[in-house]
């Protein structure tokens, strides 16, 4: 790293391997978490133009209705389906929203202020954003546990989530990856130490950057 460069901590897990409990984690130590979903949500936000292209690609019906919505926003399951069934689709939609996420997210991290920075994306190494970390961490726990968690989470079915899980690297390619890996099989108590741990070694290098 440069001698005057942010240390970047790109923080990465499969669906519900819990991700977002390890940020919320790391935001109650005083670290700023800059994260890619939420930065992907409000790139189609209404009177964005990325969501005006992604109407004109797929028509009006992939908006809520004025009943579900008074800003006719993105009907996201709708979406969702759509790129799961057609391959061609999803990398149109990659295509158009990968750009303006990355641009969003180094205009996050250019920003951002404190010892170290979480990027924390689902995506990281699938795409190229783990080239803006000097660190990859990894979320890691089994995955009968992640379809749980992630039924528990969300509206999707089992067979939705095992094919979100084939969008994403295994486990064992993931955790290859990683610089640190948390093992979050346990309880919120153990994960927090490992957290505590990792923050603890992240301010060293920080200090020492």
């Amino acid at each position: 790293m440069a001698a005057n460069k942010k240390l970047i901590i790109g923080l990465t897990g499969g669906i519900g391997s819990g991700k977002s409990e390890a940020c919320r984690r790391f935001i109650a130590r005083g670290i700023t978490v800059v994260d890619a979903d939420i930065v992907a949500r409000e790139v189609v936000e209404p009177g964005r133009p990325a969501l005006e292209k992604i109407r004109e690609h797929f028509g009006d019906e992939i908006l809520l209705s004025e009943k579900e919505s008074r800003q006719r926003t993105l009907n996201r399951s709708k979406l969702r389906e759509i790129i799961f069934n057609n391959p061609n689709e999803k990398t149109w939609l990659e295509g158009l929203l990968h750009p303006l996420v990355n641009q969003q997210i180094r205009a996050q991290l250019e920003n951002a202020s404190g010892p170290y920075i979480i990027l924390a994306s689902p995506l990281l190494l699938e795409t190229q954003q783990y080239r803006l970390a000097d660190r990859v961490l990894v979320v890691d726990t089994s995955e009968p546990l992640q379809i749980e968690r992630a039924s528990q989470r969300d509206i999707n079915n089992e067979a939705q989530i095992k094919a979100i899980m084939q969008t994403q690297l295994s486990r064992q390619e993931r955790c290859a990856k990683a610089n640190d890996i948390i093992q979050n099989h346990g309880s919120l108590i153990e994960l927090d130490e490992q957290i505590e741990n990792l923050h603890q070694l992240y301010l060293a290098l920080a200090q020492n950057n």
